[in-house]
């Protein structure tokens, strides 16, 4: 059980690494990168050429903190992240999926974004 966990996570961080070769945010238009676990989702979204988060969302937060990692959970974190960045007047990011499939919580994140008027 243990070994197949480990596999599981080096694909993971091997997609991580293709995938970070190709995608790169900057100021104009930052990279929101996506973590999911069992427990959480955090979304951050990262300026790339200064090295800084700009704005981030996790359920780890008081008002989220009641969510479930789930697709409806997913799909709100990704609709707050939109409201932030609509506040910061940014509309336009690049999706980092992180490494994780593009499919149900993620898929959900990106679908919340769009609904808040982000787009990637």
């Amino acid at each position: 059980m243990i070994r197949k966990q480990n596999d599981k996570n080096r694909k993971r961080m091997k997609r991580k690494i293709h995938i970070r070769k190709r995608i790169h945010g900057t100021a104009e238009r930052p990279r929101m990168s996506v973590f999911r676990s069992n427990k959480n989702i955090s979304v951050q979204v990262i300026d790339d050429d200064k090295g800084c988060t700009l704005v981030s969302v996790s359920t780890l937060e008081k008002d989220l903190a009641s969510l479930k990692v789930n697709i409806a959970s997913g799909e709100k974190v990704g609709e707050e992240i939109g409201k932030r960045l609509k506040e910061k007047n940014i509309d336009t990011v690049v999706f980092d999926r992180n490494g994780f499939l593009y499919h149900g919580v993620v898929a959900a994140v990106a679908d919340g974004a769009r609904k808040a008027g982000i787009n990637f």
